[in-house]
């Protein structure tokens, strides 16, 4: 164990084989093994392996980072978030309830509520690259392998499939329909 200067580490935190650097809050609940923490990072009730971060990281709470993750500076790693495997560039914000495994994402990307890198077609686990400044809305998939390059949109609730050139706005999803008294059609069979 290596500690740096100032680190605050709060109770019910266990620690294996790790380097924490300078001005690190560790909140309580953590489990950090064999991975190296930056300065200046803050991580709260999570769970990091064989990992490396950078410095002015935010993690937690509920993250967990699996083994071959490198999360660059400024990064936010937020509650119920598993990365694995992968490379977070500087500036990226996952904030809540995503999966991201085998994938490599560039600087100042925002990965939505529910997005899931869907790396494992049952037989090989893919790669999925996601270039700089690249918005993924709420609830996407990413089905690898597959390329979205550099400033491209990603729409809420698109299931993406096809590489992504630079630039591009893709949205994918079927259009609501409204059935008029639908609902009350479909209770009233409920009942009988």
């Amino acid at each position: 164990m290596i500690f740096g200067k100032n680190v605050v580490l709060y109770e019910n935190n266990h620690l294996e084989n790790c380097q924490i650097g300078d001005n690190t809050i560790l909140l309580p609940n953590n489990f950090i093994s064999n991975s190296i923490v930056g300065n200046n990072c803050k991580i709260h009730n999570s769970v990091i392996e064989d990992s490396q971060i950078e410095n002015y990281v935010n993690i937690g709470p509920f993250a967990r980072l699996r083994p071959n993750c490198k999360v660059c500076s400024y990064v936010k790693i937020g509650n119920f978030v598993e990365i694995k495997n992968s490379f977070i560039g500087q500036g990226t914000k996952i904030s809540h309830l995503a999966y991201v495994g085998d994938s490599e994402i560039g600087e100042n990307c925002n990965i939505g509520c529910g997005v899931i890198f869907a790396n494992y077609d049952g037989k090989t686990k893919h790669k999925i690259k996601v270039g700089n400044h690249v918005f993924i809305g709420s609830n996407c998939n990413l089905i690898s392998p597959l390329n979205i390059e550099d400033d491209s949109y990603i729409c809420a609730g698109t299931t993406v499939t096809e590489n992504v050139e630079k630039e591009d706005f893709v949205i994918g999803r079927v259009r609501q329909q409204v059935k008029k008294n639908g609902a009350k059609k479909y209770w009233n069979r409920e009942e009988k």
